[in-house]
């Protein structure tokens, strides 16, 4: 599913930057509220300067995830051992916090890089000069967490409100128009979750990166 998502993500990126106009129009303008959409986030947290670095990066993340969170609203695929077949790849842990610890190790990479090794353990985990150095660690390891897990739960609980409301119909045929009329709004109600997550996942990485190339913070 993240390589359907990923060809996904390709294709519609791809079809909507056929035939670019100066006066943009249709397909073009979404891709392109989307540009500055994401660019805004980055602006916000790690200042106009570093922006432009991380422009592509936010982009392809949100892009990734707006549509990983969605792909599993689309339907539902089991084996007879049910096994899922067809499901959004956040809706498992493995790849939330995979995605998290990548996000962690590259803001501490940035960080090295910007300051040097010595200056980076300054900068980012000697900032108060009673020394929290046990804490910053422990931070960095709860950061992981709290973005991989926050992730997973709201998509794994929204797929899970979906197979519990189709059910609704196999138990007994009068509860089909009340289980059209939910499946119909929890879906509407999950789109919504899914775009908020990918808005909040791609902020918290920007954030965790100024924490680490900026002294102030």
């Amino acid at each position: 599913m993240t390589f359907v998502t990923v060809l996904i993500v390709f294709g519609l990126v791809f079809w909507a930057s056929r035939n670019m106009q100066l006066k943009p129009k249709g397909k073009q303008n979404v891709l392109e509220w989307v540009v500055d959409f994401v660019n805004g986030v980055s602006k916000d947290n790690v200042g106009p300067h570093e922006a432009p670095r991380f422009a592509l990066m936010n982009f392809t993340l949100f892009s990734f995830l707006l549509i990983a969170n969605c792909i599993g609203l689309v339907t539902k695929i089991s084996t007879p051992g049910d096994v899922s077949l067809w499901k959004s790849p956040t809706a498992n842990p493995t790849v939330d916090l995979t995605l998290a610890l990548l996000v962690v190790v590259m803001s501490n990479t940035l960080g090295v890089q910007k300051f040097g090794f010595k200056g980076y353990l300054k900068v980012a985990f000697w900032k108060d000069p009673k020394g929290l150095l046990p804490m910053n660690i422990l931070e960095e390891f709860t950061n992981a967490l709290s973005l991989g897990l926050r992730l997973y739960g709201n998509i794994f609980a929204g797929e899970i409100m979906l197979g519990l409301i189709a059910g609704m119909i196999q138990s007994t045929m009068w509860m089909l128009p009340v289980a059209w009329i939910l499946e119909v709004a929890w879906i509407g109600f999950s789109l919504f979750i899914s775009a908020l997550q990918a808005y909040v996942f791609v902020l918290l990485t920007n954030l965790y990166i100024s924490h680490k190339i900026i002294a102030e913070h």
